[in-house]
């Protein structure tokens, strides 16, 4: 097995949607490279756009499939294949419509919610202990908004409370590298509350 940490975002390639809700866990993986000074290239072979970088002495490999959100779990199974990923070294990102806006939560394992990536991820892999990273977005109050509601751009104050508590994640990463979950936990959850 690899050491390499994955560290994966979910989300629809290309500019028609890179500002939609949806695309949350893109602008994590966006800010992690560009905070850390590196770039995304395609791997063709691997079905997403990947950078690689040393994140607090671990050697990770962020991840952006570009298969659409609907069939994430191809890339994400092309990636830990390809690396021999063991899937406690995995953590996927995305968008939650159940937490609002300016929340983040991580866990380990879990289903997943109806979250169309998340359930392709589900098809993909056999083992679903991996950590996640919810991003919340709200919701729009009725079941029949949200496919307009993900795919549409937040508000600016809800942009900015999302790319708030993306930073929040982002300053835990050192304890999910570490194997110190419970300890990432309570200090993303504890500011969560406290915002």
């Amino acid at each position: 097995m690899s050491d390499l940490f994955v560290i994966a975002g979910l989300g629809n390639p290309g500019p028609k949607y890179s500002e939609t809700r949806h695309n949350a866990g893109f602008w994590f993986l966006d800010e992690l490279a560009r905070s850390n000074g590196v770039s995304f290239r395609a791997q063709g072979k691997l079905q997403a756009d990947t950078a690689r970088l040393t994140l607090h002495g671990k050697e990770c490999l962020l991840v952006k499939p570009d298969t659409f959100m609907n069939h994430s779990g191809q890339a994400i199974r092309a990636v830990t294949d390809y690396f021999q990923t063991d899937v406690g070294q995995l953590l996927v990102a995305y968008d939650e419509l159940d937490l609002p806006a300016g929340v983040c939560r991580l866990k380990s394992g879990g289903g997943h919610g109806g979250h169309n990536g998340m359930r392709d991820i589900f098809r993909h892999l056999s083992d679903q202990e991996f950590l996640r990273l919810r991003i919340g977005i709200g919701h729009p109050g009725i079941k029949d908004a949200v496919t307009g509601y993900v795919l549409s751009r937040p508000t600016a104050a809800e942009e900015h409370e999302i790319r708030s508590a993306i930073s929040r994640a982002i300053d835990v990463l050192p304890d999910v590298l570490c194997g110190k979950l419970p300890s990432a936990m309570q200090s993303l959850h504890t500011q969560d509350t406290d915002g």
